[in-house]
């Protein structure tokens, strides 16, 4: 029993020293990924708006198109107003001729409405370029100091990470799920008994539970925090 109380507090003292090494990135791999998505966000909102104005654009460049097709057969309509053989048929032509120049009307203030709507998303996309720009140059500052930091460590993170691996094949399931499990809680999964408190939580420990602990021959919780408690003497043993 006491071997898996050790491989225990051995993962603890790996885990430390790793997360030692994390909190040397201090808040920089949360800022890279904020400015990241920051970024990918203002890029789409980006694109979605030079969609719109390009299908803005595409509009008024068939609106346009359909009022000349109006203009030509309104000119020619107007044109035939002069042979016109009786009523019936210049009542016919007039009314072409109104009804194109409605189109023609409702057409080119529709390509006002849309001129307005592309010069706005325009305007939208040229205020929020700059906050791209700076967007990207912090990132670009973030990520060079994020990898510095990464690469002075590496060496002593891989070899941490392989000692991890190692001391994990060692652990029984049933206390990994259960150090894990702590630890996502805690922080810190297994601690010793100091001055007859637990190192974690401070609450004291009864003398009697004590004097179990230090037998070494099953794992014990703090009633207080949950955290596994080991004797000071496999604490000794296994940081010697």
């Amino acid at each position: 029993m006491i071997s898996r109380i050790k491989t225990l507090y051995e993962l603890q003292i790996v885990d430390e020293k790793l997360d030692e090494l994390d909190e040397l990135r201090g808040d920089l791999p949360v800022a890279v990924e904020s400015l990241r998505a920051k970024i990918n966000e203002i890029k789409k909102e980006t694109e979605e708006k030079e969609e719109q104005r390009e299908n803005s654009l595409e509009k008024r460049k068939e609106n346009e198109e359909e009022v000349e097709k109006l203009k030509i057969n309104q000119k020619k309509f107007k044109a035939q107003l002069y042979n016109v053989r009786n009523n019936k048929e210049y009542d016919a032509l007039t009314k072409e001729i109104d009804h194109s120049e409605e189109q023609i009307k409702k057409l080119e203030t529709d390509n006002d409405s849309l001129a307005d709507v592309s010069k706005k998303l325009a305007d939208e996309i040229e205020a929020i370029t700059p906050q791209l720009n700076e967007y990207s140059e912090d990132l670009k500052i973030k990520e060079t100091d994020l990898k510095e930091i990464i690469k002075n460590n590496e060496k002593e993170e891989a070899k941490l990470r392989e000692q991890r691996k190692i001391i994990e094949d060692q652990t029984k399931k049933m206390d990994y799920s259960a150090y894990m499990r702590i630890r996502k809680a805690k922080g810190k999964a297994v601690v010793t008994i100091k001055r007859s408190a637990c190192s974690g939580c401070h609450n004291i420990v009864p003398a009697q539970r004590q004097l179990e602990i230090r037998r070494n021959n099953k794992l014990f919780f703090c009633e207080y925090c949950g955290r596994i408690l080991v004797s000071p003497e496999v604490a000794g043993i296994t940081e010697d």
